[in-house]
């Protein structure tokens, strides 16, 4: 492992790093808005996310100096490591909202699937760049789908279905990197369909069943399964094209808004800042994803071209899950929004790979 100043500060990608900072920027705005809306203003998690902040962009600048290639000689480690955590989690986690997926450390908790996202992107590229001439081999996505799916077992068991999603569209989407062959495709699309139906009838919780079929028909329920749906529209419609203005949205601040801190934090944004902060927020995300995707294009070996690929398809469907079930055209899974929602966990693992981002844009 080589640690040492960035290569080149004219191949550090400053555009990269400045979108994801004005994304914590506007998420401190908010965070601090909300603490304000309880009768007596609790500021507790607003300090919690500014310290995460700076573990977290610590850690964003440790990763941008280490040269990236270590990762690769780890990977199993990190792998086990991760796989070891989650099935502690389950055994001595502790349950948040019907999920057993925190290690609580008085202060804050810890979430292992976060890392387990960052570690099976490092795992998967270094899969897959291991043999790219041949990986198309069936027996290859048979094993690299198995490693995946250890995962996203240990992840359904606490349960974290919306994790899960994330975890296999990852290797999914990768796989699709390679180009398997259409046979292939084809008895994979058979096996999803197989397991979708086996989940649905033996690891699907009742709630879960519930968010989807108020996903699919939020009306029938409104004050019962369609309740945080509607109020997340109402409040998004509310916000119209200036917003009311941090901390005098009454959906968000008169606590209508469910979980307004994590997974409805963009139905805050969208109120306080109406349709234009709404579109500043896709506008910096469209930036990352540019970045991502030019980082991509200019690496220069295999294992990060699939890690800046990686990256990019967990960033968008976080986006995509958690503004869709915001406004209706995703289910209510648990996802949050990465840099703005609160959390430790997924903050720093979040800049982590940016991090990586970082060291892969600075040598190649």
């Amino acid at each position: 492992m080589s640690i040492g100043f960035f290569p080149s500060f004219k191949r550090f990608d400053w555009i990269l790093a400045g979108a994801v900072t004005l994304l914590l920027v506007l998420s401190s705005v908010i965070l601090y808005s909300i603490s304000l809306s309880k009768a007596v203003p609790d500021f507790l998690n607003f300090k919690k996310q500014l310290i995460f902040i700076v573990v977290g962009l610590a850690v964003f600048l440790f990763f941008s100096a280490v040269d990236y290639k270590w990762l690769k000689s780890y990977s199993l480690v990190f792998y086990i490591a991760v796989v070891l955590l989650l099935v502690s989690v389950l055994i001595f986690g502790q349950v948040i909202r019907g999920t057993r997926g925190w290690f609580n450390f008085s202060f804050f908790n810890f979430q292992p699937v976060e890392l387990a996202k960052l570690v099976l992107i490092i795992f998967l590229s270094k899969y897959f760049s291991r043999g790219a001439h041949e990986i198309f081999r069936f027996k290859h996505i048979l094993i690299s789908g198995i490693f995946s799916a250890i995962l996203v077992g240990l992840v359904l068991l606490q349960p974290d279905f919306g994790s899960a999603i994330i975890l296999f569209f990852l290797w999914f989407g990768l796989l699709s990197l390679i180009g398997p062959r259409k046979s292939h495709f084809i008895l994979l699309l058979v096996m999803m369909a197989l397991a979708l139906v086996v989940a649905w009838f033996f690891l699907f919780e009742d709630y879960q069943k519930a968010r989807i079929g108020s996903f699919l028909d939020p009306n029938s329920d409104p004050l019962g399964r369609g309740y945080n749906i509607s109020q997340a529209q109402i409040a998004v419609g509310s916000g119209m094209l200036w917003g009311r203005g941090i901390g005098f949205g009454p959906q968000s601040q008169l606590k209508f808004v469910p979980e307004n801190q994590t997974d409805f934090i963009f139905a805050v944004l969208a109120e306080e800042l109406g349709f234009l902060g709404s579109f500043l927020i896709l506008f910096l995300w469209g930036v990352i994803i540019w970045r991502i995707v030019r980082i991509a294009k200019r690496s220069r070996d295999d294992f990060s071209l699939f890690f800046s690929v990686g990256v990019g398809i967990v960033f968008l469907i976080q986006l995509f899950i958690n503004i869709g079930m915001t406004v209706g055209v995703a289910p209510v899974t648990g996802i949050s929004l990465p840099f703005l929602s609160y959390g430790g966990s997924s903050l720093v693992a979040n800049l982590a790979m940016i991090g990586i981002l970082e060291s892969i844009a600075t040598r190649s």
